[in-house]
C-alpha cells in the first residue's frame, strides 16, 4: 500500500515557497513491537512548523530531506501493544504522511467528541495555548486591557473571547479592515487595530486610552515594540510566537527592550503549551463551558488534501486564515 509523505527538498532562508517541499511515494510502515501504524485524518497547521525549519526549538530541528513534522488526530490501524486497540482516535507528533507508526507510549488516546477537529482546535492546540498563556502567564483580571496580536488566528481569537468571557476589555491587532471587522463582529472582541493601515501605535492608543494590561504576543517585531510603549506598569506580557519573524533572514526585535521592562517593571514571559499539561483537565472544562455558553465562538479553517499542505503554511504565515488552520487527510472513522 503506497504511503504518500511531504518532504522538505530544501530550508528555506528567507519566504517559505511550494518549491521547498515535494510530494512523495514510500511503502506503508509496518509497527513494531510496542507501536501503533496510525492513519492521519487531521493535521494541525502552525507557525511553528516554519520555525522548526530554522533551527532546534523545544523540539529538534526539520532538516533537508525530513518528512515534515506536525501534530495530528489519527486513527489506530494496527497495534502491537494491548494499551491501545485498533479504531482508537489519538493524538500524535507526527508527519505529513497518509500513515505512519508510532511508539504508543508517545500517543495520547483521545475522548470521544461529536465534531473530531474541536480536538484540534478548540480542545486541541489552540484553545489549550490560549487558555494557558492567557490565564496562567498574562493572569488577566476584570476590567483590565487585554491586547493580543493574530486576533483573527487560531490562537488569538480564543484568548480574545477568554479574555471578554472573564469580563475584560479585548483589542485585537489583526491584518486588514475586514479582519479586523470580523474579530469585533463575530468574535466579540471591544475593538481591533488594522496593522497594515499604517500608524498602529496611534490606533493601538486610541482603542486602549487606559493602557494595556496584559499583551497576549504571536508576532514580535514592530508590533511587540509598540505595544511595550503602551503597557501599564506591573504589566504582564505572554510570548507565544513571533509569526513575523519566521519568514526573514534578518530577524528584528524590538528596540525598547529591556528599557520598558525596567521602568515599567513588566513581566514577559515565553511559554509553550506543553508546559501547563498537568492542567489540561482544567483548561477543557472552562473551555466546554464557554463554548456551550456561547461565550465562545469556535471557527475552523480546513484545508481538504496531504498534497495542500503546503500551501495551507504558506497561505497561514501569509495570514490567510481566520480560526485554527488544519489540513483534512482522510476522513473521521465511521461510528
Amino acid at each position: 500500500m503506497t504511503n504518500r509523505q511531504i518532504v522538505v527538498k530544501e530550508l528555506p532562508q528567507g519566504t517559505l515557497e511550494q518549491s521547498h517541499f515535494e510530494l512523495q511515494d514510500a511503502r506503508t510502515p509496518v509497527p513494531a513491537e510496542g507501536e501503533v501504524l496510525l492513519r492521519t485524518i487531521l493535521m494541525s497547521i502552525d507557525a511553528a512548523n516554519r520555525s522548526w525549519m530554522q533551527g532546534a526549538t523545544y523540539r529538534d530541528a526539520v532538516k533537508a530531506g525530513d518528512v515534515m513534522a506536525t501534530y495530528s488526530i489519527c486513527e489506530v490501524m494496527a497495534s502491537n501493544t494491548p494499551h491501545i486497540a485498533v479504531g482508537d482516535i489519538v493524538a500524535a507528533e507526527s508527519v505529513w504522511a497518509d500513515y505512519v507508526t508510532r511508539p504508543a507510549r508517545k500517543v495520547q488516546k483521545l475522548p470521544k467528541i461529536d465534531v473530531l477537529s474541536h480536538l484540534i482546535s478548540v480542545y486541541g492546540i489552540a484553545g489549550k495555548t490560549a487558555f494557558h498563556g492567557l490565564i496562567s502567564v498574562g493572569k488577566p483580571i476584570a476590567g483590565e486591557t487585554v491586547v493580543v496580536s493574530a486576533a483573527a488566528g487560531s490562537v488569538g481569537g480564543y484568548v480574545g473571547q477568554i479574555a471578554k468571557a472573564l469580563g475584560c476589555h479585548v483589542v485585537g491587532i489583526a491584518g486588514g479592515p475586514e479582519k479586523c471587522k470580523w474579530v469585533v463582529d463575530h468574535l466579540g472582541f471591544d475593538a481591533c487595530v488594522d496593522y497594515r493601515a499604517g500608524g498602529l501605535f496611534k490606533s493601538l492608543r486610541a482603542a486602549c486610552p487606559n493602557g494595556i494590561d496584559v499583551y497576549f504576543d504571536n508576532v514580535g517585531g514592530s508590533i511587540l515594540e509598540a505595544t511595550l510603549a503602551l503597557m501599564n506598569e506591573k504589566g504582564r506580557i505572554a510570548c507565544c510566537g513571533a509569526i513575523s519573524q519566521y519568514d526573514s533572514a534578518n530577524p528584528s526585535g524590538p528596540r525598547n527592550l529591556p528599557g520598558a521592562l525596567v521602568v515599567k517593571r513588566l513581566r514577559m514571559e515565553g511559554f509553550i503549551v506543553m508546559d501547563f499539561a498537568n492542567e489540561d483537565a482544567k483548561a477543557i472544562r472552562a473551555l466546554q463551558t464557554w463554548v456551550s455558553s456561547g461565550q465562545i465562538k469556535v471557527t475552523e479553517d480546513i484545508v481538504d488534501g496531504l498534497e495542500n499542505a503546503p500551501a495551507a503554511l504558506i497561505g497561514l504565515l501569509a495570514g490567510d486564515n481566520k480560526g485554527k488552520r488544519m489540513v483534512r487527510v482522510g476522513t473521521d472513522p465511521k461510528t
